[in-house]
């Protein structure tokens, strides 16, 4: 175990933060007024977190923090509070409401954060990027992905069209990659002035045809993406509805990695912070079956060489009546390549051997939506 850690957790009561001084982990939160929180991150750096959420009731918006305790709200569009309380006295005395002007009218949420190069950004839900150069006071909306012209084909997933997914070039602060569910994986290199739609199955993959509209087809991998990772240069992971995928292009194309694997369904993945070969992801028992782990067995899959070849990690996972699911957030690494990830039923499990074994290191908590680290 590392001599500290910090973990960020987004769950359907609040944000919550986990941290460790190398011999226990003790458990912060609720925060964010019990809103839904689908991603929480920070900057090591500044220390400063942030939390993005909500939903029909609250509306969207970015909570953020300077101490992880106190919590301040960028309230990005109404809800269902704000229409009631504004037209009732009493529901706004006993809600404590005040009207707020929000920038954004149609947003329902937010779903995905990412700090990189001074820019916080905000995924949402429906499918919309935002930017803020202030720490997420205030917020722009990228105009070219709006208005992209393949938009009016876009389909939600099940849980709605939404940009859950935000990736950067630590070199290149123009290059950023999308991943919407169900559309696809965008990529822009000019700052988000225009946007390519990277779908292409790369001309070694034999394209399998699937009766499903998210399975590989015509070409392309399919719109649902679950999750993606990058790892130096324009190499990428991506976990898809129907399989895990590699592109060593920034995206154009894609190749098949699911072999080895026990199905070809799963939400999250991650991948090394040194070794871009060395990734994990957690396989689910199929779409329509349950989406729990296989045979009701939890196993962490690990390849370290870049999903030509998989392996099961199964120590220390409950083997047997296992019935979580893993969300595409809820799977990070850290500085150190700890590997964590959350359940479905409020549980965090933990390596400090890059998957070998595994340890519970909190339970009992809301269904976590995502988990990331503060050092990554």
């Amino acid at each position: 175990m590392t001599d500290s850690a910090t973990l960020l957790l987004g769950t359907t009561k609040g944000a919550f933060v986990l941290s460790s001084n190398g011999r226990s982990w003790s458990v912060s939160g609720p925060h964010c007024d019990g809103w839904c929180i689908n991603h929480v991150i920070g900057d090591a750096g500044s220390g400063m977190l942030w939390a993005g959420g909500g939903g029909d009731w609250p509306g969207a918006g970015v909570w953020r923090s300077a101490d992880g305790e106190t919590w301040e709200l960028s309230k990005l569009s109404n809800g269902q509070i704000d229409e009631w309380a504004a037209s009732d006295p009493e529901t706004a005395a006993f809600f404590n409401w005040e009207p707020v002007e929000v920038p954004f009218g149609d947003l329902t949420s937010v779903w995905s954060l990412h700090y990189a190069h001074g820019v916080l950004y905000a995924g949402a839900k429906p499918a919309a990027l935002l930017s803020s150069s202030d720490a997420g006071r205030t917020w722009n909306r990228n105009a070219a992905l709006d208005g992209h012209p393949s938009r009016e084909s876009w389909n939600p997933g099940a849980a709605g069209l939404v940009l859950h997914t935000l990736l950067s070039d630590p070199e290149n602060a123009d290059k950023l990659w999308l991943g919407i569910s169900a559309a696809g994986v965008f990529a822009t290199e000019d700052g988000g002035k225009s946007w390519e739609r990277r779908n292409r199955l790369s001309n070694d993959t034999v394209c399998t045809e699937h009766h499903h509209p998210a399975a590989p087809r015509n070409g392309e991998t399919g719109h649902c993406v679950h999750n993606m990772q990058r790892g130096p240069g324009d190499l990428l992971y991506q976990q898809n509805h129907h399989g895990t995928y590699r592109s060593s292009d920034g995206g154009r194309t894609w190749s098949d990695i699911t072999a080895g694997l026990p199905s070809t369904f799963g939400f999250p993945i991650a991948v090394h912070p040194d070794d871009p070969d060395t990734v994990w992801v957690l396989p689910l028992n199929g779409d329509a079956d349950g989406r729990f782990p296989p045979d009701a067995s939890a196993a962490v899959w690990k390849s370290a060489d870049g999903g030509r070849t998989w392996q099961a990690m199964r120590d220390g996972l409950p083997q047997g009546a296992c019935f979580f699911t893993v969300l595409r957030q809820a799977m990070a690494t850290d500085a150190s390549a700890g590997v964590y990830f959350g359940t479905n039923t409020g549980s965090v499990f933990a390596s400090f051997d890059e998957g070998q074994s595994w340890c519970e290191i909190a339970r009992h908590l809301p269904t976590i939506l995502s988990v990331e680290t503060l050092n990554r």
